[in-house]
């Protein structure tokens, strides 16, 4: 099975350092299985299970998401929201170095688990995830989750069914996130002591609430980008 390797070098103070290689298969674009052969309880699907949750305790005994969060809270356990840190996220593509806090930093690479975790309200992301920028800015976000759904909408369209244009069911997946943020929130808060992990699912969050309501505004913001495209105004 052909693999892809994203690594996160965590530079952390007193000369501390973290590495996470997250490998994902090349086709499905799922995390190949790094979770714990006997995982705790708190991963549990019915512990402060998502309410939107399309998943069964029969079927998925543990939430796909929580499970590959395990390994991620031991690093943030031993970090404070707003210490300073040096990240090098290392893909088969490129290097992106970052001087930030420890929240943002996690956020990133917890935001990239999510998508490849095997939960159906993230795998909608799995596009951005093969061409993870860490990162990214709101903006960027914006024009990189725009931009995948559209093409999303183009290969449903050659399947001869009916495209969305109005990009009202990327409304609906953020709402979907949003429920799924809260939700998970409930599980850090009950386990860790630290506040790293927990405020990085808020910068995760934030993005998810802010974008249903304003998917029209911020696109109207970069719209200038597209003038080679566009007939003249009037």
């Amino acid at each position: 099975m052909e693999k892809i390797n994203i690594q996160y070098v965590f530079r952390l103070q007193g000369d501390r350092q973290e590495v996470v290689n997250l490998y994902l298969d090349a086709q499905t674009l799922h995390l190949v299985d790094d979770t714990m052969e006997k995982l705790p309880s708190w991963t549990n699907l019915n512990f402060h299970q998502c309410p939107n949750c399309p998943l069964t305790i029969q079927t998925h005994p543990h939430c796909p998401v929580a499970s590959h969060l395990v390994n991620l809270l031991t690093i943030c356990k031993s970090l404070l929201s707003y210490e300073s840190i040096h990240v090098d996220v290392v893909t088969p593509d490129r290097v992106i170095s970052k001087d930030t806090t420890a929240q943002k930093g996690i956020s990133s690479l917890m935001g990239l688990i999510m998508a490849t975790s095997g939960c159906p309200h993230t795998s909608f992301f799995k596009p951005m995830a093969r061409f993870h920028l860490p990162f990214a800015s709101e903006e960027e976000t914006i024009y990189r989750a725009a931009s995948m759904y559209l093409l999303a909408q183009y290969f449903i369209r050659q399947q001869g069914e009916k495209s969305d244009l109005e990009l009202e069911g990327l409304s609906k997946i953020y709402s979907n996130i949003q429920l799924m943020n809260e939700a998970m929130a409930k599980r850090l808060q009950a386990i860790i002591d630290k506040d790293s992990a927990i405020n990085a699912l808020i910068v995760l969050d934030i993005f998810a609430k802010t974008l249903p309501d304003a998917i029209e505004d911020s696109l109207k913001e970069i719209r200038y980008l597209f003038k080679s495209y566009l007939k003249p105004s009037d």
